[in-house]
């Protein structure tokens, strides 16, 4: 095996291992945000760990981060709680450093 090849194949090590992280992290994120809108939304406990799941699942309908975004909206709406588009953005921008942070530190 040439240098060429040993360092492709480390950069699509690399590759993989970055993608399988971000995806550990966009799933924290995920069930952090979905139980910061379950306290919001006057959830606790099972309830609660039960609509973080559904945070999480609501993030295989589409690429990107705005089917979770329109899911925690929606339920904060209908649940009477007030969260403008920016808030809740913030907070999913704020608890993916969180996520980020707790996968690095095991």
């Amino acid at each position: 095996m040439s240098s060429f090849d040993k360092r492709e194949e480390g950069f699509e090590k690399k590759f993989a291992h970055d993608e399988e992280l971000r995806f550990k992290a966009s799933a924290r994120r995920n069930k952090l945000l979905g139980l910061w809108a379950a306290e919001k939304l006057g959830k606790t406990g099972t309830e609660a760990e039960a609509y973080a799941r559904e945070v999480i699942s609501a993030d295989f309908e589409e690429a990107g981060d705005d089917d979770v975004f329109r899911k925690v909206q929606a339920d904060l709406t209908a649940g009477g709680v007030v969260q403008s588009e920016h808030q809740i953005r913030r907070t999913m921008d704020e608890l993916m450093t969180e996520a980020i942070e707790q996968i690095k530190n095991g």
